[in-house]
Order: structure tokens, then sequence, then C-alpha cells
């Protein structure tokens, strides 16, 4: 017979507590700065995934968590599950904005911000995260 042992040490618990409480009071929400997904690229075609990598080596080199979903998916799956998922941003990338260089954002609560200027969107989601803003869009 095995009996289980539970390994519990005093600083661990303090800090499971402050995690709980923090997935609690945000509810799986988390503002950007602790987001373990940060913005999330979603390609409407094949085609567009290029421009989508491109997209998320640029925001990695601005110190930026993303991921691109090139899932085999529908376009309102991979919506539906990055909504789930509670990521604060949602980068859309069409034809319309490979040929214009600039993308289309949607926040985790539902608004659509339309076709945004990258350089522009990369400052304001920086600027945000910097301030450890609560809020999602300045």
């Amino acid at each position: 017979m095995k009996t289980p042992v539970v390994i519990h040490r005093a600083i661990y618990g303090s800090l499971e507590r402050f995690i709980g409480i923090i997935v609690e009071h945000f509810a799986g929400a988390f503002p950007v700065w602790i987001a373990p997904i940060q913005v999330e690229i979603i390609p409407i075609a094949d085609r567009h995934i290029e421009y989508a990598e491109k997209l998320q080596r640029k925001m990695k080199e601005f110190g930026l968590r993303v991921e691109v979903n090139n899932k085999n998916d529908s376009f309102s799956a991979k919506i539906r599950n990055a909504q789930l998922q509670k990521i604060p941003y949602m980068m859309i990338l069409g034809d319309k904005e490979v040929e214009s260089n600039k993308v289309s954002l949607r926040l985790r609560d539902g608004r659509d911000l339309g076709i945004q200027d990258i350089d522009s969107t990369l400052n304001q989601i920086k600027k945000v995260y910097n301030e450890r803003s609560l809020e999602l869009w300045k």
C-alpha cells in the first residue's frame, strides 16, 4: 500500500494564495502586463500567415508575448477561442490589412477598434503595459 505525501513549504503557500486571489479577482481576464498571451494574431486565410509571422517577430522584439493562430479552424472559431482565453488584444489580418501594412484590432471586451497603424498600435499596447494599467486601451 502506498501513501500519498504532500510536500508543503510555507513560503510557497503564501504565493499560492496570492496567485489564487489574483486569478479569482480578475476571473482570468488579466491586465495586459500579466496576461500569459498579450496579443493573438488571427490570419483570415493561409495567404496571410507570412505577414502574421512577420508581425509576430516585430512584436516579440518589442517585448510582447504574442501568438499566431494558424490552426485550420474557421475564422469565427479562432475569434471565439481567443475570447474564451481572455487574450487582451486580437489582431485580425485579411487582404486589406496586408495590402495597407496595418492591422484590424479587437479587444477582449468586444470592442472593435477597426484598422490601425501597426507602430501606433504597438506603442499604445506598450504604454498600457508600462503603466501597469487595468484598462486595455486609452
